[in-house]
């Protein structure tokens, strides 16, 4: 039987990519359920049962960065929507993984989804890790993000988000996987004076290390879709906001400071302006590119996911002041370098192409938000009471 196996391994290898994946989809698929692996370093030897089979296969997505802010979010709404998910994070410490493993409370046990830890960046691993997995498209979010730590750490964020970027696409060309979403963001324009930004506008003047990198990926994207025929869809993000929002952007950082009771630090005067967008709009939106990837073969473009408004940094703190019933107690700072004084999507182009239409304005978003904090910290305060006890108990 080992011959007969050693022979059958030697016949699979020699076969042209299309082939393999067709021949792996083949196998019979053991019922899966929904589980964590830790790094390639701690499971060497270990291999994946493959999802799907040829009677029925489920449409399977593989979303880099899963455990993140966006990627959670998407996560749940594939899982939702019928797909088989492979997620992939690296858990970077830029902020506590104890966020990130509560992002994927909802999905952890889910019988269709598996999260490996592992770093794009670093190819074999990655490679590793999927090798039995049969991909049907790929979203690539898994970034280091962040305009100002990109100031202190630029080669740390080349290596994440190009090399990873350029990682994923290798990937994607070895296992003849054409479908692929890239999240890019809203700061490749720079500090353009242009509004509201469209596709089409020059993107040669990145002013951070972050917006470079974006854009250093989007054009990755264009170079593997000319030269593999791959349809992608790279999506510039325009601040993002919403429940699992990271703790370094400013309006989860103005509310639990608020709630706190502690000051807020406002760069420059307060009329710098963002476009935030609601976070179930981008989900909507990265679903329907997905959709999009698959009716278009060969198609590479950049869309832009906003909320098609713009919002002053005064404006904010007033929406937030209201919402958590609280008065901000605001310090002034000078404005930080890699800030750009406005962003302001145009998204005609996605709503041509699938149909983008986002729903939720600022004025609704706040409270959502701030409810979801205010719940937050009741859980917080409800652990430490519980954990007060416990500790009382034992002495």
């Amino acid at each position: 039987m080992r011959g007969d196996r050693n022979g059958i391994l030697r016949l699979v290898r020699a076969m042209p990519a299309p082939c393999k994946r067709q021949w792996h989809k083949a196998l019979p698929a053991p019922p899966v359920t929904g589980r964590v692996t830790p790094p390639a370093s701690r499971l060497r030897g270990r291999r994946l049962a493959p999802l799907g089979s040829m009677a029925t296969h489920t449409p399977h997505v593989l979303v880099t960065g899963a455990a993140g802010f966006i990627g959670s979010h998407l996560t749940e709404r594939l899982l939702a929507d019928g797909f088989a998910v492979t997620g992939l994070d690296n858990f970077d410490p830029f902020y506590a993984a104890s966020e990130k493993w509560a992002n994927l409370a909802v999905v952890r046990r889910h019988p269709r989804f598996v999260l490996h830890e592992v770093d794009c960046s670093d190819a074999d691993a990655l490679e590793a890790r999927v090798a039995r997995v049969p991909i049907d498209a790929i979203v690539h979010l898994a970034a280091r993000a962040g305009v100002r730590p990109s100031l202190e750490d630029p080669t740390g964020y080349i290596r994440a988000n190009v090399l990873g970027t350029q990682a994923v696409l290798d990937l994607a060309r070895k296992r003849d996987i054409t479908r692929i979403v890239f999240g890019s963001s809203s700061s490749v324009y720079g500090d353009s004076s242009d509004v509201p930004f469209r596709e089409a506008m020059d993107v040669g003047a990145p002013i951070s290390p972050y917006a470079a990198t974006k854009r250093a990926g989007e054009l990755l994207c264009a170079t593997h879709a000319h030269l593999y025929g791959a349809s992608i869809a790279a999506l510039r993000f325009f601040t993002v906001y919403g429940p699992r929002q990271r703790p370094d952007l400013a309006i989860r950082r103005f509310a639990t400071r608020m709630l706190d009771g502690s000051e807020i630090e406002l760069f420059g005067d307060g009329t710098t302006s963002r476009d935030y967008t609601w976070i179930d709009d981008i989900i909507d939106g990265i679903v329907a590119a997905l959709a999009w990837t698959q009716r278009t073969p060969g198609a590479c473009e950049t869309f832009n996911l906003g909320g098609r408004r713009t919002t002053t940094l005064a404006r904010l703190v007033t929406l937030l002041e209201s919402a958590l019933g609280v008065r901000a107690r605001i310090v002034g700072r000078p404005r930080q370098p890699g800030d750009v004084s406005r962003t302001w999507a145009d998204t005609t182009k996605a709503e041509q192409h699938f149909g983008y239409a986002p729903r939720v304005r600022i004025e609704e978003g706040i409270p959502r938000f701030a409810a979801w904090m205010r719940q937050r910290v009741q859980h917080r305060a409800t652990a430490e009471f519980q954990a007060a006890g416990l500790a009382l108990g034992t002495r």
